[in-house]
């Protein structure tokens, strides 16, 4: 078994990436056709503490900076996106260690092999029972479930007549950790991208969770203290989105360059490199991906300022993260549509990499957390509209 018992005070998540990001693209394939992430690339993610990110430090993880992060993300979506989106899942999911009790946030993260995932819309139900909660319920989206070593699902507390209703200290719609074994999962991800994720619905009848193993995450108060749960949870997923959809446009990028010195198009008798329309949209495909970058982590960086100091984020910051994460996977995910076109008909062969990152751009624009709808709420709150913030 490989050993993840690393000292992480120095963990470069970054550089970890890197480093075992050629190992990716050469397994994306297999990726793809297993519809999730094989046992080999798991094992691998583990060696190379990737999962561990944003774990609190109390509890053996790295707690690495909100830029960072995100820059590790960024470089595995270069490589494989199915692979990145299953380390942003884990990394995300990992943050809700700073809002469970001790004892539960003890329990699911100081074990070094942990991942967590789930999903956090509540389409469960649970009722109060003695000494916890009694759960039954399907979710979909489960990326990264199957290799999971806790796998999470939003409930909403129903009496016994299955009316909604809430505890006396306010619970009514918590994020509840399951066992693996308590979880069956179903067939359903059969999908045109990301298709390595493995997102696929997940279901539990009757499940007892012991009581506080769960976070209410709409406003709920951290336990830990740290810069990086001063940020919203749904902002860093968000965040966490975005970071993965610059990197499948960045290794498209540079894919479309690496081809199109060689790649004559039927009828012509000039290379792409040589075509001004391809030039052209390669040039606005990398102008994508770095503005897009310069904006999210400037959204970021001034945030986390403000966090490190001690200070909770305002409304702008929350909104100005959420709208560079949503122009950013948005942006990308149009401009790879462009470069496929310029790319001719090598790029409709499954085994010419460029139409594997255009079909998962394409999937992670799709996300509700940086979805088009996400610039109506954003510019509510530039017109200064009255505007539900929170879920920011």
């Amino acid at each position: 078994m490989t050993d993840t018992t690393h000292d992480l005070a120095t963990h470069d998540p970054e550089a970890r990436a890197r480093e075992i990001g050629p190992s990716l693209a050469q397994r994306a394939d297999r990726i793809e056709a297993a519809r999730t992430l094989p046992d080999d690339v798991v094992q691998d993610l583990l060696a190379a503490d990737m999962f561990r990110t944003f774990i609190p430090a109390a509890y053996g993880g790295a707690e690495t900076d909100i830029l960072t992060g995100m820059a590790a993300l960024t470089e595995l979506g270069r490589w494989d996106g199915s692979t990145a989106w299953c380390v942003m899942i884990a990394n995300t999911t990992a943050l809700l260690a700073g809002y469970l009790p001790p004892e539960h946030a003890e329990t699911i993260y100081c074990d070094p092999r942990v991942i967590t995932g789930g999903y956090t819309v509540p389409t469960g139900t649970a009722r109060v029972v003695d000494g916890g909660l009694l759960v039954s319920g399907t979710w979909a989206w489960g990326s990264g479930t199957r290799h999971c070593t806790w796998i999470g699902g939003t409930v909403r507390l129903v009496d016994d007549d299955g009316n909604p209703t809430r505890r006396d200290d306010g619970l009514s719609t918590p994020y509840v950790f399951f066992e693996p074994d308590d979880i069956d999962f179903v067939d359903t991800w059969h999908v045109m991208g990301l298709a390595g994720t493995g997102s696929t619905d997940f279901t539990t009848t009757d499940t007892f969770v012991p009581e506080g193993r769960w976070v209410q995450v709409a406003g709920a108060t951290p336990v830990v203290d740290g810069p990086l749960w001063r940020f919203p949870f749904f902002g860093m997923l968000a965040a966490g989105v975005a970071s993965v959809a610059i990197g499948i446009a960045a290794g498209a990028v540079e894919r479309f360059a690496e081809l199109a010195p060689d790649k004559i198009p039927q009828g012509s008798s000039r290379p792409l490199a040589e075509r001004a329309p391809a030039q052209a949209d390669l040039s606005r495909a990398e102008a994508t991906v770095r503005s897009s970058r310069a904006y999210l982590d400037r959204a970021l960086g001034e945030a986390w300022e403000v966090a490190t100091r001690g200070d909770p984020l305002t409304v702008e910051h929350r909104r100005l993260i959420r709208q560079a994460a949503a122009d950013a996977a948005q942006r990308c995910a149009d401009s790879l549509v462009r470069l496929h076109r310029q790319a001719g008909g090598i790029g409709v062969y499954l085994s010419e990499p460029l139409q594997r990152a255009v079909r998962d751009s394409q999937v992670a624009a799709t996300h509700g957390m940086v979805a088009e709808r996400i610039h109506e709420l954003t510019g509510r709150l530039l017109l200064g509209l009255d505007t539900d913030t929170g879920l920011l």
